[in-house]
């Protein structure tokens, strides 16, 4: 019998560079991927905008509010989406995630291609959600309940530093579940303004848009409960 300590399951200690450099590389690759999908997605919107019709020359607060505002909420989805394809283990979660990346990309486009055509800039200027000041119910939804209107500093249902950090270190099953929360989350978090455009806008653009989020987005979080449903696994509170 030998003397010699089995150190097969311990931990390798030169093996963690190699995984931090690892993240490290997918962390850029990730970066360089949002960045390049968010690019053609602007090119797209500018193409679609300028092939069919140019946007109204008159828009409201809200045209341009919503634009500006809901282009950064789609832009923390499509980071999320770049994560979870990354490492994604379901099928049916990455297939999920696929779909918001594409069609929230382009729609970000969409949005900031006619910022462009109204002469806007593309952030507001003070804070989020200024544009919304009527804070009465709507289609149903209390938009006052438990949400502070704008000008605010984070607009509900986005992720915070720490959690986009704890979803780019997540693998596996783990990234799934996480992904699936806070996607749920921000969906849920982004709903109440794009109920608002609906109601609210000038342009027919806008209008239009924000009708196929409201349809889009609502299946894919009735889907995003199911899955969550099925893991055992509860929805994180909009907050």
């Amino acid at each position: 019998m030998s003397d010699v300590p089995d150190r097969s399951s311990e931990p390798d200690p030169a093996a963690e560079p190699i995984q931090q450099r690892a993240r490290n590389q997918r962390s850029v690759l990730l970066v360089l991927a949002v960045v390049g999908v968010l690019l053609v997605g602007f090119a797209g919107g500018l193409l679609v905008g300028n092939s069919t019709h140019r946007a109204s020359d008159a828009p409201n607060a809200v045209d341009v509010g919503f634009s500006q505002d809901m282009s950064v909420h789609h832009t923390q989805a499509v980071q999320m989406s770049s994560l979870e394809l990354a490492g994604a283990v379901d099928p049916e979660v990455k297939r999920l995630a696929y779909d918001i990346l594409t069609t929230q990309a382009n729609q970000a486009g969409r949005m900031q291609g006619w910022l462009q055509q109204w002469g806007k800039p593309f952030l507001g200027a003070d804070g989020y959600m200024g544009w919304m000041t009527d804070t009465s119910g709507h289609d149903g939804m209390n938009m006052g309940a438990g949400m502070k209107m704008g000008p605010v500093q984070s607009m509900p249902g986005m992720a915070s530093n720490q959690e986009m950090a704890a979803l780019q270190q997540a693998t596996g099953p783990a990234l799934d579940t996480m992904f699936l929360q806070l996607m749920l989350r921000h969906h849920q978090g982004g709903m109440p303004m794009i109920v608002y455009a609906v109601e609210h806008a000038d342009t027919d653009e806008i209008r239009s848009l924000a009708e196929s989020m409201q349809k889009t987005q609502q299946n894919e979080a009735d889907q995003m409960t199911q899955m969550l449903a099925a893991r055992k696994v509860s929805p994180l509170p909009l907050s």
